[in-house]
């Protein structure tokens, strides 16, 4: 990345302009060396704080948590696990937590929410969500007393960014995923915890230049794993979540729509392992013709911290 980066500002700096004139003296061709390095650093440190990126915090049963803007704004979708965690996995992506405007809840489980009540009362922050789970979470005691809450219906621009709500099919109160659109255009999606594939949905991944998609259980392991029956009935339900393979149909369609940069979230650790959801997804892309890491990206969103950041 950094490398990618370099390069391309050394490219623009020759194009417009910048030459190093030849001289007979050593340290007169080292002093402009060292010149045209100390630019092409800043521009190249003024060109990252202002890039798009997505850092997956983590994802899964435990918890859930992603970071979508700059290194200047952006906004925390879910606050699982607990607020030491994101703290640490903030810090982990170079990101300060003053960097977050607001947190935007998907809907009422646990491990979406489980660390609000912390972050809302250390850091103030303002929660989003549909009215639905506004409700549900008070209902829970998951929001501290007096913190600023706000229903969002359709879209809400907060700094730079805007951020859309996109309902999903889930076993909860009024669950929804978000697009998220930075200063600069770029736009990323994180959806999980959906039983199906919407329109609605389909139609914000095709319009993002990032997403992250659920690939949350194999089938087969599912059926003859440890769940009792019921729970694996909600799970293949239309509330529940996608499989690996609803998954894997889903990118194809992204890929084949102009979104190459995807991401697979939110794994069961006791019906899943990310190298089959990764197994799923490469052999059905490239079953239709798209060759991995050519002519799209692919990632797991990790469970636990890790320091991978995806610029989109």
């Amino acid at each position: 990345m950094f490398e990618y980066l370099t390069n391309r500002i050394m490219s623009s700096a020759f194009k417009g302009g910048i030459k190093i004139q030849r001289r007979d003296t050593a340290p007169s061709l080292n002093l402009q060396r060292i010149a045209l390095f100390a630019l092409i650093k800043a521009k190249l440190l003024k060109r990252v704080i202002f890039l798009a990126k997505a850092a997956a915090l983590f994802s899964g049963s435990k918890g859930n948590s992603y970071y979508i803007g700059t290194s200047n704004e952006g906004v925390l979708i879910d606050a699982g696990k607990n607020c030491k965690q994101i703290e640490l996995a903030m810090e982990a992506h170079g990101l300060s937590m003053s960097s977050i405007k607001a947190v935007f809840i998907t809907h009422e489980h646990s491990d979406h929410c489980s660390a609000l009540k912390v972050l809302s009362k250390k850091y103030r922050f303002d929660v989003y969500a549909s009215a639905g789970t506004l409700c549900e979470l008070e209902k829970a005691n998951r929001l501290y007393p007096g913190t600023n809450t706000f229903e969002i219906k359709d879209s809400v621009a907060l700094g730079n960014m805007l951020i859309e709500r996109i309902d999903t099919p889930h076993d909860a109160a009024e669950s929804c995923c978000y697009r998220v659109v930075a200063g600069d255009g770029k736009s990323a999606l994180v959806a999980t915890d959906m039983g199906i594939m919407t329109p609605s949905v389909r139609q914000a991944a095709l319009k993002s230049d990032f997403a992250v998609l659920e690939s949350n259980h194999d089938i087969q392991m599912l059926k003859t794993g440890i769940y009792p029956f019921y729970l694996k009935q909600r799970i293949l339900s239309n509330k529940g979540h996608l499989s690996n393979a609803a998954c894997a149909n889903e990118l194809a369609q992204l890929v084949q729509g102009g979104t190459f940069r995807l991401m697979l979230g939110h794994l069961s650790e006791q019906n899943n392992t990310p190298q089959i959801a990764l197994a799923t997804a490469v052999n059905t892309l490239e079953n239709a013709g798209m060759k991995y890491k050519s002519d799209f990206t692919l990632d797991i969103a990790p469970s636990e911290i890790t320091t991978q950041s995806v610029i989109f």
